[in-house]
């Protein structure tokens, strides 16, 4: 039992097996092929925003304005959609990931050159972003109507029976566990969350890391941002409002350490899947929607514990075995 729990990715699995059996034992619809695929694609936004996160909470830093930079961005294109109708989807993708990236990249500078910490940054940014929303838009939803047939179509394309935005979702969990695993950006990110004053001796710049980490959690944003509008075809200030917390509870639920250094892109995924099944599975069951907020907030507890008495047993042991090497 000991091995499965240091495993947090395993544990995790298991659980939402468990969860899925449990569902299904009532509503065998629930775990139908189609169904599963629904509930996978419903969860991709998460995923891919938990993605972003991830890089960042590694790096011992947080970022609060993913769900504003999602809106922004989102906003920002369905606008550009309605003036510009015949522009291709892949200007469109370049243009929401190059400014959500730029949104990530002002989060990235004031945190590294300003040295003011992340929590009051992204606060700030998050509240700037909504208020940029309501001045482009002047406070007006943008309708399925007014967007082109090829905007909101992109996403919901099959493909080899799954939609676009779930492999888009996919794409991205390869591409940050390449990044995570088999690049220099990678190891620096652990290692500027793992023990900065030691990543900044072995000539890590960890001020410099957590921004390249602002950018990938921005860029993932923006990515999110048009594929959110262009799936739901309804573009308003307020879209995703409060969906930042779902990131971050996805992350911490996946064995991401708040701490920094800890963490893997599979947790990251698992984590927000979790969540995604207690999101699709509460209306099977008959369980008021106000409750998954009850759920995500007893997770995240159990999860921060767990994460908090993982960290105590680890400086134990290498307590011990410096008293024994002394």
């Amino acid at each position: 039992m000991t091995a499965i729990l240091k495993h947090r990715e395993v544990l995790l699995t298991g659980v939402i097996v468990a969860l899925l059996a449990l569902i299904a034992s009532r509503f065998p619809g629930f775990v139908a092929p189609h169904n599963l695929v629904a509930v996978f694609t419903d969860t991709s936004p998460l995923m891919i925003l938990a993605l972003g996160q991830m890089a960042v909470i590694l790096t011992r830093c947080i970022d609060l304005s993913v769900a504003a930079n999602l809106a922004l961005t989102g906003m920002t294109v369905a606008l550009l959609n309605t003036v510009a109708p015949g522009l291709p989807v892949a200007i469109t993708l370049v243009l929401a990931i190059g400014l959500g990236a730029l949104m990530g990249a002002v989060n990235g500078l004031l945190v590294w050159k300003l040295d003011i910490p992340s929590i009051v940054v992204t606060l700030g940014t998050m509240t700037i972003f909504r208020g940029i929303i309501f001045l482009i838009s002047d406070g007006q939803w943008v309708n399925a109507h007014e967007m082109s047939a090829n905007f909101t179509g992109f996403p919901r394309i099959q493909i080899l029976g799954l939609p676009v935005l779930a492999w888009i979702a996919i794409l991205a969990i390869a591409a940050m566990g390449l990044v995570m695993s088999r690049t220099v950006l990678g190891r620096s990110i652990f290692a500027a969350g793992s023990n900065p004053h030691a990543a900044a001796y072995t000539g890590i710049d960890v001020g410099r890391t957590q921004f390249a980490a602002f950018v990938i959690s921005g860029a993932l944003a923006g990515l999110t941002g048009y594929l959110w509008i262009a799936r739901y075809a309804v573009a308003y200030v307020d879209i995703a409002g409060g969906f930042e917390l779902d990131v971050v509870a996805a992350c911490v639920i996946g064995g991401i350490s708040i701490a920094g250094g800890v963490g893997t892109v599979a947790g990251a995924v698992l984590g927000a899947l979790f969540l995604g099944v207690i999101k699709n599975a509460l209306p099977v069951v008959d369980v008021s929607p106000f409750w998954q907020l009850a759920i995500s907030g007893a997770a995240i507890l159990i999860a921060v514990a767990f994460n908090a008495r993982a960290g105590r047993t680890k400086g134990r042991v290498i307590l011990k075995s410096a008293e024994h090497a002394a």
